[in-house]
Parts: C-alpha cells; structure tokens; sequence
C-alpha cells in the first residue's frame, strides 16, 4: 500500500539516512529538484536505487516548461506555456509539448511531472505569470487538455494545479500567506472552468496554498468545502489530490508540520508534499506514524504506463516533435 508522504533529498545520491526514511512505510514517494539533477544519467541511477529500496515508491519532479523546469542539462528546454499559447498552431504544439516533457521525464525513471498548471492569468499573480497558458479559461482548458493529451500519449498522468485557481491572488504562496476575496460564483465563471472541464480526464490535482474567504477560512490545501463538497462533489473529480509543498509559507497557517499534514489528509488530500525541510518531514512521518493512516488506493494511478527507453530519441515521433517545435521557434 502506497504511503501518504511524499519528501526530497538533499543531494544527487542517496545517503544511509535518506535510505532509512524511504524505507519507512509510511513515505509513499519521492520529489526530485534541480539540486538533484546532473544529468539524465545521473537521474538514471538516482531513481534505480530508490526504486531498489522502494519498489513502490512514486518518483516526481516539477517540469511543467519555461521557468519551472528541474531537469535541464541535456534535456530539451521547453517553453512557457504562455509562449505556446501565442501560436496560430497552439493545440498541436501543446499535444507535442506534453509528449516530450513527458517520455523525457520517463526516460530516466521517474513516473510523473506535476504538470500541467491549470491557473489563469489574470495579469496579477507574479508567480503564475507565463506558467499558466491562458486568461481565458476555455482557451486555458482546451490548451491543458492537449498538453495532457501528448502526456497520455506517453503513458504519463496529467495532475492539474493549482485548484481552484492561483492565478488572481498577487501574493506568492512560497513566502506569504495569498488571499482571494472573491466570490464561488466569480470563480465558478473563470478559475474553476478549466478543472471542471477537464475533472474525468485528470488523473490528480494540487490545490493551492490560499485562502478564499468567501468560500472558506482555510486555504484550499486544508479545506473539506474545496476539496469535498467542490472537487469531488461538485466537479465530480475522483482522481488523486496531493497537497503542494506544506513547507510553503502558505501552508504554516495549519500549524507545525505535523499539524498540517494531519489537516490535509483530513482535507481530502491523497498525499501531502514536505520538501526542503528534513527536520519538517521527519516530524510529518512522526505524525502518520502515529495517526496510522490508511494510504488511498487511487495513488497507483500515478506510476509511468509506459516502459520508455533510454534510446528514444530514435523513435520518429521524437525527431518529428522537436523538429516542429524548432520550425515554431519554441527551442
């Protein structure tokens, strides 16, 4: 059974402790960042010998494209997905996009991106920006679902960020607490639609670290309202939700680490992220230890589908997208 801790390692190999603490049940996975990056090989052997200890354990990473891309050297530079967005040939280049971000990612062993962003840009969230494809949130959908089409395609699960939509609130939820004042129904006519339209095809999501005072006083991360009553009632979602990072200052509203995957998992939330922060993730496995929370099923849906090899950059369909891309002067 999977655990519901997801954690990250300091280095780009494993040391006798973090071997320890990936053997604990209770950690269900492993998130890469670039401080664990060389390069593809490197990648390679890190997630083998992670895997030698935890067969089960998922392996992320965050490679949506743009400014958010931990694996780099020797691996394709993808664009923003605003820059995607502003081509005549957008929903082709997305599909492409989607299909090479993920067969690399796969490519060294790792099982899935947290890809894509789903917020809108409103103009207003710095830390959005160009990650989010669209204003318009049917445009914004229809790009998404290509890109995750390309993901599928590569046998990769598309989980869609951040719910139920980051990209109104100005503060950066890394260092501050955000806040949304407006209304469900405001929402409901723009930030919710991409997730809404896109909930069966979906195989995760990951709400966001803010507060929507009008809806609830917790941010989305630790609320039943958001992620009961809306995702899964509401929007009928019935995938996965991890929560993001609970060492984010955002997510310190809930208390110390324990108390807040103790309130995410409470949430609804499937498996709770403590990155950067060993003493915080040693006291999150602590708590789960203790509360012996029954991991959900639905994290299985997670694993890579597909089997790529490390020579794919042979196959056809890899030279014909990159070389679509460069004739797009994405690359």
């Amino acid at each position: 059974m999977q655990g519901s801790l997801m954690l990250d390692i300091a280095g780009t190999w494993l040391t006798a402790e973090d071997r320890q603490l990936l053997r604990q049940p209770e950690v269900g996975g492993l998130i890469l960042f670039a401080r664990n990056i060389e390069n593809p090989r490197q990648v390679r052997e890190l997630c083998r010998a992670s895997r030698a200890i935890r067969p089960d354990l998922l392996l992320a990473v965050d490679q949506e494209g743009g400014r958010v891309q931990r694996l780099r050297r020797d691996f394709v530079r993808l664009p923003a997905m605003r820059e995607i967005a502003q081509r005549a040939d957008a929903l082709q280049l997305a599909e492409i996009c989607g299909w090479v971000m993920a067969t690399e990612v796969q490519a060294v062993g790792l099982d899935f991106s947290f890809a894509p962003v789903l917020d809108l840009d409103h103009q207003r969230s710095a830390v959005v920006g160009t990650r989010a494809f669209e204003g318009d949130p049917l445009r914004a959908a229809e790009l998404a679902g290509a890109f995750m089409k390309g993901m599928r395609a590569a046998g990769m699960a598309a989980t869609g960020k951040h719910f139920p939509g980051h990209g109104w609130a100005e503060a950066d939820s890394h260092v501050a607490i955000p806040v949304d004042e407006r209304s469900l129904d405001q929402l409901r006519a723009a930030d919710l639609i991409p997730f809404k339209r896109l909930s069966s095809e979906l195989d995760a999501v990951m709400p966001a670290h803010v507060i929507y005072p009008n809806v609830d006083e917790q941010p989305a991360g630790f609320s039943r309202r958001w992620l009961q009553d809306i995702l899964r009632g509401e929007l009928g979602f019935r995938g996965v939700i991890f929560s993001d990072d609970l060492s984010m200052a955002g997510a310190h509203v809930a208390g110390n680490a324990a108390e807040r995957i103790q309130a995410a998992l409470s949430a609804g939330c499937d498996m709770g992220l403590v990155c950067n922060d060993r003493a915080a993730a040693e006291l999150a496995l602590a708590a789960l230890q203790r509360m012996g929370v029954a991991a959900s099923p639905q994290l299985g849906r997670m694993r890579s589908r597909l089997d790529t090899s490390s020579e794919y950059k042979q196959n056809p369909r890899w030279r014909a997208s990159i070389a679509a891309l460069r004739a797009a002067e994405l690359l």
